[in-house]
């Protein structure tokens, strides 16, 4: 039981309390409840101011990050990271601009940072009514684009990192073209977050016009300087696709989701939802192939766990492993695979729902 500040008022004490034992019954009302009770654990000791302006600006990118995104939370959604420092002319900006055009006919919508250069070309091609606009105020760069100014999925963020947390949090693809340090670092995070496990598994697919080198030279770089020194796994370079091809670029994403729906942990089960059923002999292959991604036991199928009995999605099929929480590109090669052996119910293909 968290102390509530004896410096306040009595009546407020009493008001506190009550509010806590209220949240009891309130749905969501022990996680409610954390979040109060870490408020008043920082008003019991010392914090500077800029701890709370810290505290509270995030806050508030979380609470309008939140509001916006509810209603389109079923809607699977594609990322798309660039400079902001190219032009309409430039050949990249009009690859953005016709992927975005191109993937959004498949159900999906768009996210940028809302700025210029590739983030206005994915904008622009995929249109006000399926783009987001994931704003930051620079002191060079960057006002929102046309197409995001006065659009009501334009959300200006403070921080960095609560942008980021929304980027990750609502994608269900990322393509990044090429770009600067921001790129860079938006590409090498949302990799990290994917290969250890704190990022759902997602397509991420690095985008360059025919012709270019940008990312074939960073590939490289991987290759030579992270692959052969032993610093990430054989497995990794699996977390990423190369193209310079729209079509391709778009199959990558569109097929990542075939037959795998989404995942979440049961426990210490990792529970992958399927559109569709996987025959035994199926199940047998994906055993086979990818047992050594076990800690123990076997890949098997199930309905949905009693765990499970509130989940939206509790009427798909399922599979269920020990994950041993280290392989995940080895996970995304078993997600690709599964994609290739089962059958997908085609009236959930598109639009793109999860």
């Amino acid at each position: 039981m968290v102390a509530i500040p004896s410096n306040l008022p009595a009546n407020i004490q009493a008001d506190m309390a009550a509010l806590l034992d209220h949240l009891s019954g309130v749905e969501h009302g022990k996680l409610i409840r954390q979040v109060l009770e870490t408020l008043l654990r920082m008003m019991s000791r010392e914090a500077d101011r800029l701890d709370w302006k810290i505290l509270n600006y995030a806050l508030l990118d979380m609470e309008q990050g939140f509001q916006i995104f509810h209603p389109y939370r079923h809607t699977r959604k594609v990322t798309i990271f660039g400079s902001a420092r190219m032009g309409s002319d430039n050949p990249d900006y009009a690859l953005a601009q016709q992927f975005a055009e191109q993937v959004t006919k498949l159900g999906f919508m768009v996210m940028t940072g809302a700025g210029g250069g590739i983030m206005e070309a994915g904008n622009a091609g995929a249109g006000p009514e399926n783009s987001f606009g994931l704003n930051i105020q620079l002191p060079f760069e960057q006002g929102a684009n046309p197409v995001m100014t006065d659009n009501p999925k334009l959300i200006h963020f403070k921080y960095f990192f609560t942008r980021k947390l929304f980027f990750i949090r609502e994608s269900d693809a990322l393509v990044l073209f090429p770009g600067g340090f921001g790129t860079q670092d938006e590409g090498f995070e949302s990799l990290t977050l994917i290969q250890t496990g704190k990022a759902d598994p997602m397509p991420v697919v690095l985008m360059d016009h025919p012709g270019g080198s940008y990312w074939e030279a960073w590939d490289a770089y991987i290759q030579e300087h992270l692959l052969e020194r032993g610093l990430i796994s054989p497995d990794d370079p699996s977390l990423y696709t190369l193209t310079d091809n729209v079509d391709d670029a778009c199959h990558a994403i569109s097929s990542f989701y075939r037959v795998y729906h989404s995942c979440r942990y049961v426990g210490d089960r990792l529970v992958l939802r399927l559109k569709g059923e996987l025959s035994d002999g199926a199940l047998g292959l994906l055993n086979e192939e990818y047992g050594n991604l076990l800690s123990k036991g076997q890949i098997e199928k199930t309905a949905a766990l009693p765990e499970e009995k509130n989940d939206e999605t509790i009427s798909l099929p399922r599979l269920v492993m020990h994950f041993n929480h280290r392989d995940f590109g080895k996970l995304h090669q078993m997600i690709r695979r599964l994609n290739d052996l089962g059958d997908s119910r085609p009236e959930m293909e598109h639009p793109e729902q999860k």
